[in-house]
């Protein structure tokens, strides 16, 4: 707290100008509250050498035709949120239908946009010239839904029944999909995104949208998402053949006993592999290198800089495209006394260097995004942190 104060402190001090092509100082003489400009001081801080600093291309990103999603994750506490939230609205003031969807279980879309984002459905977000729709998906809505689309008695022990197998089923009468849906899941919310992925592939209602910007969980859950395609690929594939020697066994059963009823044969078009088939759907989603990007955001700390270059290796390994690394609140150069400010800038301009030496880190378009002393919530504040960034 002393230490932000301090910082609040010197920052106050310096006016707005440049020197040469380098960003000293900007400042907006207004503070972003309930959607408009007040007469408080909002300033901007950023290293010297930020107008010198890799930019993001922007006029590449809002005019790639097929490149429609956006994925942007990192460590916890970094900035993603608004960094995602920024980029749907510069998408969305240069034209473009846009959706921004939150992943992470701890939302704070909501917060982003000054805006009540929950229910686990696409809301409209207030003070955007084109469309720009919002959601947080909800693990809990989910399993709703999942219930409410299977409808009937969905218990193991008829589905069974529907495969000629009633007569084993014992005790598995009891289990219901229900019952399955509360137990825990540590996957829910990958899950729920993934289904949301689906939806907006697949369903000509969103066609419409030529972005979709995803705020995704801190790196786990993000990993976990991005390699969940390929796990269910896996898993169906493995259910469906278990599926088809059960059939066999249970025909030859019947056969021996003489039972007259018939065990079908699992067709083309079984639920398992319409699954499968919506899986592949996800998995060229995230890996499509003309249709996807994954934007690393990070911090300059050498923890941050770290987990960003295991986060990239991953990301490598599951062959998602990656372009861009943004490293969020940088300090600015001073005139001032400030010997914290001073050893903090130090190390940050270390960390950099460490990102140019880095194998995994180095090839990416680097973005360095300035440390703003003003929360950045409202549209108002998301568009001033955009213009930025993203240029």
């Amino acid at each position: 707290m002393a230490a932000s104060l301090l910082l609040n402190r010197v920052s106050r001090s310096v006016s707005l100008h440049r020197v040469g092509p380098a960003l000293v100082f900007s400042s907006l003489d207004s503070q972003i509250h309930g959607g408009r400009l007040s007469g408080t001081l909002f300033r901007e801080r950023s290293l010297a050498t930020l107008a010198e600093g890799g930019a993001s291309r922007f006029d590449e990103m809002v005019s790639a035709n097929q490149r429609k999603y956006y994925l942007l994750g990192g460590k916890g506490g970094v900035g993603k949120t608004s960094c995602a939230a920024s980029l749907a609205v510069k998408f969305a003031s240069h034209g473009h239908p846009t959706i921004v969807v939150s992943t992470d279980p701890a939302h704070s879309l909501s917060d982003s946009f000054s805006q009540d984002l929950s229910g686990g459905v696409l809301k409209p977000v207030q003070g955007v010239d084109s469309p720009l729709l919002a959601l947080e998906i909800t693990p809990e809505r989910m399993k709703e839904e999942i219930k409410s689309q299977a409808g009937g008695d969905k218990s193991v022990k008829n589905m069974m029944d529907s495969m000629g197998l009633g007569m084993f089923a014992g005790e598995l009468g009891d289990l219901n999909l229900e019952d399955m849906l509360n137990a825990a899941s540590p996957g829910i919310d990958e899950i729920a995104a993934i289904s949301k992925v689906l939806q907006f592939v697949e369903s000509p209602e969103y066609s419409r949208f030529t972005r979709i910007v995803f705020d995704t969980a801190p790196t786990g859950h993000t990993l976990r998402l991005l390699s969940l395609p390929d796990f269910y690929d896996s898993s169906i594939s493995k259910i469906t053949k278990l599926k088809k020697k059960i059939t066999a066994a249970a025909s030859a059963f019947t056969s021996v006993f003489g039972k007259k009823k018939e065990i079908q044969e699992p067709g083309p078009s079984n639920e398992l592999d319409q699954l499968k088939e919506r899986m592949e759907k996800v998995r060229n989603v995230f890996r499509g290198v003309d249709t996807t990007e994954f934007v690393i955001v990070t911090i300059p700390t050498v923890m941050a800089i770290n987990e960003s270059s295991r986060l990239h290796a991953s990301l490598r390994k599951e062959n998602v495209p990656v372009q861009r690394l943004i490293v969020n609140q940088l300090l600015p150069d001073s005139q001032s006394d400030c010997k914290f400010c001073s050893v903090r800038r130090k190390e940050q301009t270390r960390v950099l260097g460490l990102i140019q030496k880095d194998t995994e880190l180095s090839g990416l378009k680097l973005i360095q995004s300035p440390l703003l002393d003003a929360e950045i919530r409202g549209v108002p504040a998301l568009k001033f942190m955009g213009d930025l960034i993203w240029k």
